[in-house]
């Protein structure tokens, strides 16, 4: 009797340490819906707002900053005006280049390669092709004797092959500090930027201190808007910088790659000419 009584008394004990339990996980499952839909309803209300932010952020900002955010804003609008000027202009050049090119290897005198020159006045090798001839024709003047009438005419002969080459290196020079213009822009942009954007940080940084030395809070409306300048300014900076710094690495190698078509067609200038002329 005494055990029945005890395993009646074990029963019910485990059935209500069960219900208790079972109690438990509802309220915590319940809790834990609670806090999702709350975290839910704050993204909500928080992430609807993006651009306008920024907008009225530069609206309140002080006029130091405001400065400074149109210096980078212009500096910005410079640099991708030069990107894309040299983009399609470097287009320009090797597609006149190759078509220079192929004429150049097709002809049989230099003087139907310079009836072709005015056409692609946009390829460097025209420039390149020019100097050297340019100074073949002043040597064939030169060194040609008087032909008496009657008599057939000489070859043409050159008096010096290294004229001919430091003129092709004057040309070659030339060239490449044309298709090199503007570019030194975009490497003050990428180093430069990035400090104005810091100054505008420092300056928002100290308006946030002077603010919470003035009202002797803390608080976040307080602390804010300063930072809130500071972190424009410093992602302006970014913003004209990055872009710079890639173009101008970009460019700097097509702009290397053409100097090296300037010297190879040199070298095969002087080649042809020492072959016929010497």
């Amino acid at each position: 009797m005494f055990d029945s009584h005890s395993r009646a008394c074990y029963a019910a004990l485990s059935a209500l340490s069960q219900r208790r339990v079972a109690d438990a996980s509802e309220a915590s499952l319940h809790t834990l819906g609670s806090f999702v839909l709350a975290l839910q309803v704050q993204d909500g209300a928080t992430a609807s707002p993006g651009a306008g932010e920024v907008v009225e952020i530069l609206s309140h900002t002080g006029p130091i900053n405001l400065v400074v955010f149109v210096i980078l804003i212009l500096f910005s609008i410079a640099s991708w005006a030069i990107i894309l000027a040299k983009i399609l202009s470097y287009r320009k050049v090797q597609r006149q280049s190759a078509t220079f090119l192929e004429v150049f290897r097709n002809s049989q005198k230099f003087s139907e390669v310079q009836a072709v020159c005015p056409s692609l006045p946009d390829s460097p090798l025209v420039g390149v092709f020019q100097a050297g001839y340019a100074e073949l024709n002043a040597q064939f003047r030169l060194t040609s004797p008087q032909a008496s009438p009657g008599s057939a005419a000489s070859r043409p002969m050159l008096k010096s092959l290294d004229a001919v080459d430091r003129a092709l290196i004057r040309a070659a020079t030339t060239e490449v500090n044309r298709l090199e213009q503007r570019l030194t822009f975009l490497a003050t942009t990428a180093s430069i930027t990035p400090f104005i954007g810091l100054f505008g940080t420092v300056v928002g940084i100290m308006i946030t201190f002077n603010r919470i030395a003035q009202q002797g809070s803390t608080n976040l409306t307080v602390v804010g808007p300063g930072i809130s300048e500071a972190l424009i300014a410093t992602a302006a900076g970014l913003f004209a910088a990055i872009p710079a710094v890639y173009f101008y690495n970009h460019l700097t190698h097509r702009v290397k790659e053409l100097s090296a078509v300037l010297d190879d067609f040199s070298l095969e200038f002087l080649n042809i000419a020492e072959r016929n002329f010497t």
